[in-house]
């Protein structure tokens, strides 16, 4: 059984009053979006978190499009949601798994084991006759418990620019080929890539039904990469390298960092070198 992905078949295999579910739709061109498809539709007793206002610190212009909230204050706010460590956690999003994988990061984070993203998403959910509540739910109960140390290794900027000229230092981006190349760049004021980075799209740890791919396959993809002692993700914004984080602990490989302030923050800093092109 994996311990980081369950299945649409086995959640409604397996009822648990004690499982909790989080709903992280969204959408980084519609930031209503989310909230809206909530309303309209969730697995019943999903709480809301929205993506950029609840998983993110107030950005200043230097710190990149969704930088990490103080950590505890992000536990803290869990905890008056009702979401309870203690707990096994469910985290969903649309299909893709982009954003569920980044709550998914940001949970593990801040302490919590037993937490597993839906493969799939809710359209997953839907498709295997999951049911579907419609409405905004009402507020869980707070609840508490006590943050433990966080198993998660995150990079700074300082700590990439110190270390992207040694050979032994793998930076991953998980951004779409054009992007990192720098052909178009629609979020962001500079197009390119960190020099040294590898292109690993996210897209690419997911089969044709847009699941994530066996532990086999991902092992196998990531064994190119996982040459070195450390691996760190990066992207645009610290989300959709979560997804190879996810990907690589499918694989079974513990060996990676996350570089949160990703290309966002980097260009931030008009000192920083910027690469183009293919790698």
């Amino acid at each position: 059984m994996s311990k980081v992905l369950i299945n649409a078949a086995e959640l409604l295999a397996t009822p648990s009053v004690s499982r909790q579910f989080i709903d992280v739709r969204h959408d980084l061109g519609n930031h209503q979006l989310g909230a809206q498809q909530y309303a309209e539709g969730h697995i019943p007793g999903a709480v809301f978190f929205d993506h950029e206002t609840d998983l993110c610190s107030p950005k200043t212009g230097t710190n990149g499009r969704h930088p990490l909230p103080n950590r505890g204050d992000f536990a803290a706010l869990l905890a008056k949601r009702g979401i309870d460590i203690a707990k096994e956690t469910v985290v969903y999003d649309a299909d893709s798994m982009m954003f569920a994988a980044h709550m998914w990061w940001m949970l593990r984070w801040v302490g919590f084991t037993n937490v597993r993203v839906l493969n799939g998403g809710i359209k997953a959910w839907k498709a295997a006759g999951g049911s579907i509540e419609s409405g905004v739910a009402a507020p869980l109960p707070a609840v508490s418990w006590t943050m433990p140390a966080s198993p998660m290794r995150v990079f700074t900027a300082d700590q990439v620019l110190a270390n992207i000229t040694d050979p032994q230092f793998t930076l991953i981006d998980a951004r779409a080929p054009e992007r990192y190349r720098g052909d178009v760049e629609p979020m962001d004021p500079v197009a390119g890539h960190i020099p040294g980075a590898i292109n690993h799209p996210f897209a690419q740890n997911l089969n044709a039904e847009g699941l994530m791919k066996s532990p086999e396959e991902l092992r196998e993809i990531f064994a190119q990469y996982n040459q070195h002692s450390l691996i760190v993700h990066q992207c645009g914004s610290g989300v959709t390298a979560c997804h190879n984080i996810l990907a690589m602990e499918e694989a079974g490989l513990h060996n990676y960092a996350l570089y949160a302030g990703s290309w966002s923050e980097w260009v931030a800093d008009a000192s920083h070198p910027v690469a183009t092109g293919a790698a």
